[in-house]
């Protein structure tokens, strides 16, 4: 390579602040750019493997490459290269690689949908959904269960209506049955993931919607405002019915006084 060639390659601006973008192992490679004027392929490569191209991010003008399909989502390290496209030339292109990622330690994971259902006056119980990823294997698509497997749990967090004081449990299957409850009182819910085997940073997912439960007061709000109403209507139906009775029998009773007066001799 001559100098002027070399000086060329130099000017050409590379891919800067590459980084990874991962949430239910829906995973982008990002990256940002001095210059729209030229275009850009993504390789990636397993650690201690060949790199590939990324079949979906050849010579693109984005600044952004899905690479989902690509990673395997099991515990295993991948690296990314960006390499910016200069048309002629027979040389090696001007690129930057990417941090390391595994996406089955490092992919974020969204919040989780639940239910709570009473039991009885002292029980719960909660069920939760498994979030599904963007991941599919003979065309089923996979939930995080079936890529987590036995490292999937979920952390539940509750307190009662009005207290400070919070209480954690954990669930390695997605139905728990939460006891001890106070009876008649209100319980507040959170549920996020929870993965041992994960760094520290990433060992739970985002916590979910704030769900409670009635409390025995809510119930007697809830029957003062629909329920009382109808209460109140029997009751004045009861009352009316038992004025009528009454003055049907009083209006009885002096009619047959009134005929036996009438009817004594003088």
């Amino acid at each position: 390579m001559d100098g002027e060639q070399r000086e060329d390659v130099n000017s050409v601006p590379r891919a800067q602040d590459v980084h990874w973008v991962s949430l239910d192992f829906t995973t982008h490679l990002r990256w940002s750019v001095t210059s729209s004027d030229y275009t850009y392929t993504v390789r990636f490569s397993r650690e201690d493997a060949d790199w590939e191209e990324s079949p979906n991010c050849i010579q693109i003008s984005a600044s952004e490459c899905d690479l989902t399909q690509s990673l395997k989502a099991s515990d295993r390290a991948y690296f990314a290269d960006v390499q910016t496209e200069i048309m002629d030339m027979d040389y090696e292109l001007p690129h930057t690689q990417s941090s390391r990622f595994n996406p089955y330690r490092e992919s974020n994971i969204s919040a989780v949908s639940f239910t709570v259902a009473p039991l009885d006056d002292r029980r719960v119980i909660v069920n939760i959904t498994d979030p599904l990823t963007s991941i599919y294997d003979r065309g089923k698509q996979l939930s995080i269960r079936d890529i987590f497997k036995k490292d999937l749990n979920y952390k539940i967090r509750y307190y009662k209506s009005g207290s400070t004081g919070k209480r954690d449990e954990i669930s390695n299957s997605s139905m728990k049955v939460i006891p001890g409850l106070d009876k008649g009182e209100s319980y507040c819910f959170m549920v996020a993931t929870f993965i041992r085997s994960r760094p520290k940073a990433t060992q739970q997912g985002s916590w979910s919607m704030q769900q409670c439960t009635e409390s025995s007061q809510d119930n007697l709000q809830d029957l003062s405002v629909g329920a009382w109403v109808g209460v109140g209507f029997i009751m004045l139906t009861v009352l009316i019915v038992i004025v009528t009775v009454t003055v049907l029998c009083c209006r009885q009773r002096n009619k047959t006084l009134q005929t036996s007066q009438s009817s004594a001799p003088v």
